[in-house]
């Protein structure tokens, strides 16, 4: 392993602890904790893209996919008050959401990263969020899923309720995918000013 790929791969990890840590806790009706941390797996990606390339980035995510698996596999053998912490819908549509949306914020990166220093990060997150989002959510809540794991009711998540508490009647799960997808958005503008320093501090100056 190169060394100098050591702190992103530290950070990966931390980021995905933490934010598996923090999806337990809730901030309002329709978010959690970890909608606020998670978003930074794509900056540490995508910094990693482009200071050191593809193939540093694409490790990058596989330890944090693996790390991601550990805390879902713990996360199962831990009972809350309604059951396990993690159920296998959630496992599954964490990771897979995960190195998916990940893999394609790697390629759509690379495929940018020759235009204005903005446009490779804001893209790729961009698309990476929304894909994370509409994968998550529906693995793990869709009625139409529920074959995945057959025993886990979650007909919570399927209660009809406006969208976000004042739009249209949509199931429950809905309106918690629009929430943290908005988080993720914003988060995505946020970022590009941490990006644009960190790449600088990281990037050799030529004389």
């Amino acid at each position: 392993m190169n060394r100098t790929h050591l702190p992103g791969i530290l950070a990966m990890a931390a980021i995905v602890v933490a934010s598996n840590i923090l999806v337990q806790f809730l901030f309002g009706q329709w978010l959690t904790w970890g909608a606020f941390t998670y978003p930074l797996a794509f900056l540490v990606t995508d910094v990693m893209n482009r200071v050191y390339g593809v193939s540093a980035a694409r490790r990058v995510v596989f330890v944090g996919f693996i790390v991601g698996v550990i805390c879902s596999l713990i996360g199962t053998q831990i009972m809350g008050e309604f059951g396990p912490l993690v159920t296998v819908r959630i496992a599954i549509g964490s990771g897979l959401a995960f190195l998916t949306a990940q893999l394609l914020d790697v390629a759509i990166f690379d495929r940018l990263r020759t235009g204005r220093w903005w446009r490779a990060p804001l893209a790729s997150t961009l698309i990476g969020s929304s894909v994370d989002t509409a994968l998550f959510f529906t693995i793990a809540f869709s009625a139409s899923l529920s074959f995945i794991e057959p025993a886990n009711d979650v007909s919570w998540a399927g209660e009809v309720l406006p969208l976000l508490g004042v739009g249209p009647m949509v199931p429950l799960w809905v309106s918690l995918a629009v929430a943290d997808w908005g988080v993720k958005l914003l988060l995505a503008l946020v970022a590009l000013v941490p990006f644009r320093i960190i790449v600088g501090a990281l990037t050799p100056r030529t004389t």
